[in-house]
Protein backbone atom coordinates (compact mmCIF):
# COMPACT_ATOMS: atom_id res chain seq x y z
CA UNK A 1 0.00 0.00 0.00
CA UNK A 2 1.21 3.22 -0.99
CA UNK A 3 0.30 6.27 1.41
CA UNK A 4 0.74 10.11 1.07
CA UNK A 5 3.98 10.96 2.97
CA UNK A 6 3.25 14.61 4.49
CA UNK A 7 5.62 16.53 6.35
CA UNK A 8 3.84 14.88 9.45
CA UNK A 9 4.55 11.50 8.18
CA UNK A 10 7.97 12.07 7.18
CA UNK A 11 8.56 12.96 11.01
CA UNK A 12 7.32 10.38 12.23
CA UNK A 13 9.34 8.30 9.80
CA UNK A 14 12.32 10.35 11.16
CA UNK A 15 12.04 9.60 14.50
CA UNK A 16 12.01 6.50 13.61
CA UNK A 17 15.19 5.95 11.80
CA UNK A 18 17.03 8.19 14.19
CA UNK A 19 15.54 5.97 17.13
CA UNK A 20 16.90 2.66 15.13
CA UNK A 21 20.37 4.06 14.50
CA UNK A 22 21.17 5.23 17.37
CA UNK A 23 20.39 1.88 19.13
CA UNK A 24 22.45 -0.08 16.11
CA UNK A 25 25.56 2.10 16.49
CA UNK A 26 25.19 1.24 20.31
CA UNK A 27 25.27 -2.50 19.68
CA UNK A 28 21.54 -2.61 20.94
CA UNK A 29 18.71 -4.41 19.63
CA UNK A 30 16.48 -1.77 18.13
CA UNK A 31 13.25 -1.47 19.27
CA UNK A 32 10.18 -2.69 17.92
CA UNK A 33 7.10 -0.27 17.82
CA UNK A 34 4.32 -1.28 20.08
CA UNK A 35 1.34 -2.60 18.89
CA UNK A 36 -1.60 -1.36 20.64
CA UNK A 37 -3.02 -3.97 23.99
CA UNK A 38 -6.44 -3.23 23.49
CA UNK A 39 -8.89 -1.62 21.01
CA UNK A 40 -11.76 0.30 22.79
CA UNK A 41 -13.96 0.84 19.82
CA UNK A 42 -15.27 -2.03 17.43
CA UNK A 43 -18.35 -3.05 16.63
CA UNK A 44 -20.23 -6.28 15.36
CA UNK A 45 -23.53 -6.17 12.80
CA UNK A 46 -25.87 -8.81 13.26
CA UNK A 47 -27.64 -10.46 10.05
CA UNK A 48 -30.53 -8.29 10.71
CA UNK A 49 -28.80 -4.83 10.86
CA UNK A 50 -26.71 -5.80 7.80
CA UNK A 51 -29.58 -6.45 6.02
CA UNK A 52 -31.57 -3.46 6.95
CA UNK A 53 -28.64 -1.11 6.42
CA UNK A 54 -27.61 -3.35 3.22
CA UNK A 55 -24.17 -4.46 4.05
CA UNK A 56 -23.55 -7.47 1.96
CA UNK A 57 -22.43 -9.65 5.39
CA UNK A 58 -23.19 -9.47 9.14
CA UNK A 59 -19.93 -8.77 11.09
CA UNK A 60 -19.64 -11.37 13.76
CA UNK A 61 -17.31 -11.89 16.46
CA UNK A 62 -14.54 -14.07 14.48
CA UNK A 63 -13.93 -11.00 12.07
CA UNK A 64 -13.02 -8.85 14.72
CA UNK A 65 -11.03 -11.66 16.27
CA UNK A 66 -9.29 -12.15 12.88
CA UNK A 67 -8.61 -8.30 12.54
CA UNK A 68 -7.05 -8.24 16.44
CA UNK A 69 -4.69 -11.81 15.43
CA UNK A 70 -3.58 -9.77 12.15
CA UNK A 71 -2.31 -6.33 14.42
CA UNK A 72 -1.19 -8.42 17.37
CA UNK A 73 -4.11 -6.89 19.59
CA UNK A 74 -4.83 -8.91 22.18
CA UNK A 75 -8.53 -7.51 23.94
CA UNK A 76 -11.31 -5.12 22.46
CA UNK A 77 -14.54 -3.86 23.84
CA UNK A 78 -17.63 -4.32 21.59
CA UNK A 79 -19.71 -1.84 21.02
CA UNK A 80 -23.48 -2.75 20.32
CA UNK A 81 -25.25 -1.13 17.39
CA UNK A 82 -28.49 -1.76 18.45
CA UNK A 83 -28.77 2.08 19.01
CA UNK A 84 -29.65 1.71 14.76
CA UNK A 85 -32.71 0.27 15.18
CA UNK A 86 -33.75 3.74 16.70
CA UNK A 87 -32.33 6.10 14.28
CA UNK A 88 -34.96 8.09 11.90
CA UNK A 89 -33.77 5.79 9.39
CA UNK A 90 -35.00 2.21 11.10
CA UNK A 91 -37.30 3.02 13.49
CA UNK A 92 -40.69 0.84 13.71
CA UNK A 93 -42.64 2.05 16.54
CA UNK A 94 -41.82 1.54 20.21
CA UNK A 95 -42.36 -2.02 20.71
CA UNK A 96 -41.14 -3.88 17.58
CA UNK A 97 -38.20 -1.24 17.71
CA UNK A 98 -37.88 -2.22 21.27
CA UNK A 99 -37.48 -5.80 20.54
CA UNK A 100 -35.13 -5.35 17.66
CA UNK A 101 -32.43 -3.30 20.07
CA UNK A 102 -32.74 -5.95 22.63
CA UNK A 103 -32.07 -8.64 19.96
CA UNK A 104 -29.07 -6.85 18.90
CA UNK A 105 -27.83 -6.68 22.43
CA UNK A 106 -27.91 -9.80 23.15
CA UNK A 107 -26.75 -11.19 19.85
CA UNK A 108 -23.66 -9.07 20.26
CA UNK A 109 -23.50 -10.45 23.92
CA UNK A 110 -23.80 -13.93 22.70
CA UNK A 111 -21.15 -13.39 20.00
CA UNK A 112 -18.52 -11.70 22.70
CA UNK A 113 -19.04 -14.78 24.61
CA UNK A 114 -16.93 -16.88 22.14
CA UNK A 115 -13.96 -15.31 23.37
CA UNK A 116 -14.11 -14.78 27.13
CA UNK A 117 -10.80 -12.75 28.08
CA UNK A 118 -10.66 -11.23 24.84
CA UNK A 119 -14.15 -9.25 23.81
CA UNK A 120 -15.78 -7.15 26.28
CA UNK A 121 -19.72 -6.91 24.85
CA UNK A 122 -21.35 -3.52 25.56
CA UNK A 123 -25.06 -2.97 25.81
CA UNK A 124 -26.66 0.23 23.32
CA UNK A 125 -29.92 2.05 23.22
CA UNK A 126 -31.13 5.68 21.71
CA UNK A 127 -30.67 7.61 24.78
CA UNK A 128 -34.29 9.21 23.20
CA UNK A 129 -35.99 6.66 23.66
CA UNK A 130 -38.77 5.75 26.49
CA UNK A 131 -37.66 2.51 26.47
CA UNK A 132 -33.83 3.32 27.01
CA UNK A 133 -33.62 3.08 30.99
CA UNK A 134 -35.67 -0.18 30.79
CA UNK A 135 -32.95 -1.27 28.46
CA UNK A 136 -30.18 -0.24 30.34
CA UNK A 137 -31.75 -2.15 33.49
CA UNK A 138 -32.12 -5.25 31.62
CA UNK A 139 -28.16 -5.06 30.40
CA UNK A 140 -27.40 -4.29 33.91
CA UNK A 141 -28.91 -7.63 35.08
CA UNK A 142 -27.22 -9.60 32.03
CA UNK A 143 -23.00 -10.41 32.93
CA UNK A 144 -22.59 -10.53 29.18
CA UNK A 145 -23.99 -7.18 28.88
CA UNK A 146 -23.04 -4.82 32.45
CA UNK A 147 -19.55 -3.35 31.44
CA UNK A 148 -21.26 -0.64 29.73
CA UNK A 149 -23.15 1.28 27.58
CA UNK A 150 -22.54 2.65 24.13
CA UNK A 151 -24.02 5.89 22.91
CA UNK A 152 -24.13 7.75 19.45
CA UNK A 153 -25.53 10.90 19.53
CA UNK A 154 -25.42 12.11 16.18
CA UNK A 155 -27.58 8.33 15.17
CA UNK A 156 -29.79 8.65 17.67
CA UNK A 157 -30.87 11.95 16.15
CA UNK A 158 -29.63 13.94 19.66
CA UNK A 159 -29.39 17.86 19.36
CA UNK A 160 -27.68 19.37 22.55
CA UNK A 161 -29.62 22.71 22.31
CA UNK A 162 -32.97 21.12 22.70
CA UNK A 163 -33.43 20.90 26.46
CA UNK A 164 -35.85 17.57 26.21
CA UNK A 165 -33.01 16.29 24.64
CA UNK A 166 -30.19 16.55 26.91
CA UNK A 167 -33.13 15.77 29.73
CA UNK A 168 -33.17 12.43 28.60
CA UNK A 169 -29.42 12.52 28.45
CA UNK A 170 -29.09 12.95 31.70
CA UNK A 171 -31.92 10.23 32.75
CA UNK A 172 -29.40 7.77 30.66
CA UNK A 173 -25.92 8.64 32.15
CA UNK A 174 -27.82 9.14 35.94
CA UNK A 175 -29.01 5.04 34.85
CA UNK A 176 -25.46 4.01 33.92
CA UNK A 177 -23.74 5.30 36.83
CA UNK A 178 -25.88 3.40 39.84
CA UNK A 179 -25.65 0.51 37.64
CA UNK A 180 -21.83 1.21 37.80
CA UNK A 181 -21.79 0.72 33.69
CA UNK A 182 -18.95 2.56 32.09
CA UNK A 183 -20.06 4.59 29.03
CA UNK A 184 -18.79 4.83 25.04
CA UNK A 185 -20.55 8.06 24.03
CA UNK A 186 -19.91 9.55 20.68
CA UNK A 187 -20.87 13.37 20.82
CA UNK A 188 -20.87 14.68 18.17
CA UNK A 189 -24.13 15.20 16.71
CA UNK A 190 -23.65 16.75 13.56
CA UNK A 191 -23.17 19.29 11.74
CA UNK A 192 -25.51 22.63 9.83
CA UNK A 193 -26.07 20.29 7.17
CA UNK A 194 -28.46 18.12 9.34
CA UNK A 195 -29.62 20.55 11.44
CA UNK A 196 -28.11 19.41 14.83
CA UNK A 197 -24.45 20.82 15.09
CA UNK A 198 -21.61 20.04 16.86
CA UNK A 199 -20.14 22.86 18.12
CA UNK A 200 -18.26 25.07 21.53
CA UNK A 201 -21.49 25.49 23.32
CA UNK A 202 -23.25 21.89 22.75
CA UNK A 203 -19.34 20.90 23.66
CA UNK A 204 -20.13 23.16 26.86
CA UNK A 205 -23.31 21.50 27.67
CA UNK A 206 -22.03 18.07 27.77
CA UNK A 207 -19.39 19.04 30.15
CA UNK A 208 -21.76 21.03 32.42
CA UNK A 209 -24.90 19.33 32.04
CA UNK A 210 -24.53 15.70 30.60
CA UNK A 211 -21.21 14.31 32.52
CA UNK A 212 -22.37 15.36 36.18
CA UNK A 213 -24.97 12.38 35.95
CA UNK A 214 -22.05 9.52 35.48
CA UNK A 215 -19.57 10.93 37.99
CA UNK A 216 -18.81 7.60 39.48
CA UNK A 217 -17.72 5.44 36.25
CA UNK A 218 -15.72 5.50 33.13
CA UNK A 219 -16.35 7.91 30.47
CA UNK A 220 -14.88 7.41 26.99
CA UNK A 221 -15.86 10.03 24.78
CA UNK A 222 -15.11 8.46 21.25
CA UNK A 223 -13.67 9.93 18.29
CA UNK A 224 -11.26 12.30 20.55
CA UNK A 225 -15.27 14.07 20.53
CA UNK A 226 -15.29 14.41 16.38
CA UNK A 227 -16.69 12.10 14.10
CA UNK A 228 -13.64 10.77 13.00
CA UNK A 229 -11.17 12.79 10.39
CA UNK A 230 -14.12 15.03 9.53
CA UNK A 231 -13.14 18.44 11.00
CA UNK A 232 -15.28 21.25 10.04
CA UNK A 233 -15.34 24.66 12.07
CA UNK A 234 -17.79 23.69 14.37
CA UNK A 235 -16.33 20.23 15.65
CA UNK A 236 -13.12 21.45 16.19
CA UNK A 237 -14.25 23.85 18.33
CA UNK A 238 -16.42 21.45 20.32
CA UNK A 239 -13.68 19.18 19.99
CA UNK A 240 -10.92 22.03 21.79
CA UNK A 241 -13.71 22.94 24.14
CA UNK A 242 -13.26 18.92 25.40
CA UNK A 243 -9.53 19.02 25.75
CA UNK A 244 -9.32 22.52 27.28
CA UNK A 245 -11.75 21.01 29.94
CA UNK A 246 -8.97 18.03 30.58
CA UNK A 247 -6.34 20.46 30.06
CA UNK A 248 -8.13 23.39 33.02
CA UNK A 249 -8.42 20.08 35.28
CA UNK A 250 -12.13 20.92 35.37
CA UNK A 251 -13.31 17.92 38.05
CA UNK A 252 -16.63 16.59 35.74
CA UNK A 253 -13.66 14.97 33.50
CA UNK A 254 -11.96 13.30 36.64
CA UNK A 255 -13.07 9.64 35.06
CA UNK A 256 -13.10 10.79 31.31
CA UNK A 257 -10.97 9.16 28.71
CA UNK A 258 -11.04 9.91 24.65
CA UNK A 259 -10.55 7.11 22.27
CA UNK A 260 -8.91 7.84 19.13
CA UNK A 261 -10.80 6.09 16.27
CA UNK A 262 -10.76 6.56 12.53
CA UNK A 263 -9.25 10.27 13.45
CA UNK A 264 -5.86 10.48 11.53
CA UNK A 265 -6.68 8.02 7.81
CA UNK A 266 -5.13 8.56 4.52
CA UNK A 267 -7.49 11.33 3.29
CA UNK A 268 -6.25 13.41 6.65
CA UNK A 269 -4.26 16.65 5.55
CA UNK A 270 -1.24 17.02 7.43
CA UNK A 271 -3.06 20.09 9.23
CA UNK A 272 -5.37 18.33 10.65
CA UNK A 273 -3.20 14.95 12.24
CA UNK A 274 -1.68 17.77 13.50
CA UNK A 275 -5.01 19.18 15.32
CA UNK A 276 -5.60 15.84 16.38
CA UNK A 277 -1.82 15.54 17.64
CA UNK A 278 -2.24 18.94 19.78
CA UNK A 279 -6.16 17.70 20.99
CA UNK A 280 -3.68 14.26 22.87
CA UNK A 281 -1.22 16.61 24.25
CA UNK A 282 -4.31 19.26 26.15
CA UNK A 283 -5.87 15.74 27.30
CA UNK A 284 -2.67 13.77 28.17
CA UNK A 285 -1.51 10.53 26.49
CA UNK A 286 -2.29 8.34 29.52
CA UNK A 287 -5.78 9.28 28.73
CA UNK A 288 -6.04 8.23 25.06
CA UNK A 289 -7.03 4.80 24.20
CA UNK A 290 -6.90 3.24 20.38
CA UNK A 291 -9.41 1.87 18.41
CA UNK A 292 -10.25 1.22 15.12
CA UNK A 293 -14.46 1.59 14.12
CA UNK A 294 -15.95 -1.42 12.45
CA UNK A 295 -14.13 -2.43 9.18
CA UNK A 296 -16.88 -1.84 6.45
CA UNK A 297 -17.45 0.96 3.71
CA UNK A 298 -13.94 1.39 3.67
CA UNK A 299 -12.99 1.87 7.14
CA UNK A 300 -9.42 0.13 7.42
CA UNK A 301 -9.06 -2.66 9.78
CA UNK A 302 -7.34 -2.71 12.88
CA UNK A 303 -3.94 -3.09 11.34
CA UNK A 304 -3.97 -0.59 8.53
CA UNK A 305 -5.87 1.75 10.80
CA UNK A 306 -3.07 1.28 13.96
CA UNK A 307 -0.03 2.17 11.10
CA UNK A 308 -1.77 5.17 9.68
CA UNK A 309 -2.16 6.58 12.83
CA UNK A 310 1.65 6.19 13.55
CA UNK A 311 2.64 7.08 10.02
CA UNK A 312 0.59 10.53 9.88
CA UNK A 313 0.11 11.79 13.20
CA UNK A 314 3.10 14.10 14.84
CA UNK A 315 4.29 12.47 17.93
CA UNK A 316 6.89 10.55 19.17
CA UNK A 317 7.67 7.17 19.23
CA UNK A 318 7.30 7.18 22.81
CA UNK A 319 4.08 8.60 23.26
CA UNK A 320 2.86 5.75 20.62
CA UNK A 321 3.97 3.22 22.45
CA UNK A 322 2.16 5.08 25.67
CA UNK A 323 -0.72 5.11 23.77
CA UNK A 324 -0.73 1.35 22.60
CA UNK A 325 0.20 0.48 26.25
CA UNK A 326 -3.03 1.86 27.53
CA UNK A 327 -6.11 -0.02 28.72
CA UNK A 328 -9.58 1.27 30.41
CA UNK A 329 -10.62 0.36 33.24
CA UNK A 330 -13.17 -2.02 32.30
CA UNK A 331 -11.10 -3.81 30.16
CA UNK A 332 -8.68 -4.44 32.90
CA UNK A 333 -8.87 -7.86 34.67
CA UNK A 334 -10.13 -7.83 38.11
CA UNK A 335 -9.93 -3.87 37.66
CA UNK A 336 -12.61 -1.19 38.39
CA UNK A 337 -13.97 2.22 36.36
CA UNK A 338 -10.92 4.38 38.27
CA UNK A 339 -7.59 4.99 37.63
CA UNK A 340 -4.76 5.92 40.09
CA UNK A 341 -3.03 8.34 37.44
CA UNK A 342 -5.40 11.07 37.80
CA UNK A 343 -5.49 11.19 41.57
CA UNK A 344 -8.48 9.27 42.16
Amino acid sequence: MIYDMTPFALRSLAVAIMAYSTTASAGQTPAVPKTPVADHHQHLMSPALATAWKIPAPVTADDVVAQLDSAGIRSAAILSMAYAWGSESLQSGDAEEHARVRAENDWTAAQAGHYPGRLVAFCSVNPLKEYAVAEIDRCAAIPALRAGLKLHFANSGVDLRDSGHVRRLRRVFHAADEHRMAIVAHVWTGDDRVGKPFGKAQAETFVNEVLPEAAQVTVQIAHLGGSGPRLDPGTMAGMIVLSEAVAAGNPRMRNVYFDMTTNVMARSSGDDAAFMAARIHQIGVPRILYGSDIAIQGNPAARESWTMFRMKTPLTAQEFDAIAANVAPYLRPFGSNSDSRFGR
